[in-house]
């Protein structure tokens, strides 16, 4: 007979996304989500509740994402401690971003999964402009936005300690 009335969470795992915009990131973090024990945490829903009308640049965007990011980290490890899985829906795109995602993960002890999906400029720029066209995302980019946003992508490496999974 088990007496014990705290159990132990189970370990959860912390979903990363690595992908340029418009690669198709947030409709599998929606995906993910939808399994038992997930939720999904969005960057783009938080940012606009927050820092919407702050946001004219790439500029406003990085400050507005940094003290988001100060923020939600506490809130992120004590979640994946309680053993709720959580799909990050905050962009995995350079070594820096992906650093404080490691201290997620070394601050919880989950898993990992690094979600990386490899889409090529030219599909990326087509889909990015339906999105605008539709208003369907917090946010839209021009173009040049899109090629300045990119000129930061590093795609992740072994040496970073994260289970990469490759979507083409």
């Amino acid at each position: 007979m088990n007496t014990d009335t705290n159990p132990q969470p189970t370990k959860a795992t912390l979903h990363l996304l690595c992908g340029k915009i418009a690669s198709g990131k947030s409709t599998l973090s929606e995906r993910l989500s939808a399994s038992a024990g997930t939720i999904i945490v969005s960057e783009d829903r938080w940012l606009a509740a927050l820092y919407a009308n702050q946001m004219q640049s790439v500029s406003d965007y990085v400050q507005c994402s940094a003290k988001l990011r100060e923020a939600m980290k506490p809130h992120l490890v004590s979640l994946l401690k309680a053993g709720v899985s959580v799909v990050l829906d905050f962009p995995a795109n350079t070594l820096a971003n992906r650093e404080w995602m490691m201290g997620i993960i070394t601050a919880s002890g989950a898993d990992n999964r690094l979600h990386y999906l490899r889409v090529s400029d030219e599909v990326c720029k087509a889909r990015l402009r339906a999105r605008n066209a539709e208003g369907s995302h917090d946010f839209s980019a021009t173009d040049k936005q899109f090629e300045l946003i990119t000129s930061y992508f590093r795609e992740p490496g072994a040496e970073e300690g994260f289970h990469v999974i490759e979507y083409s």
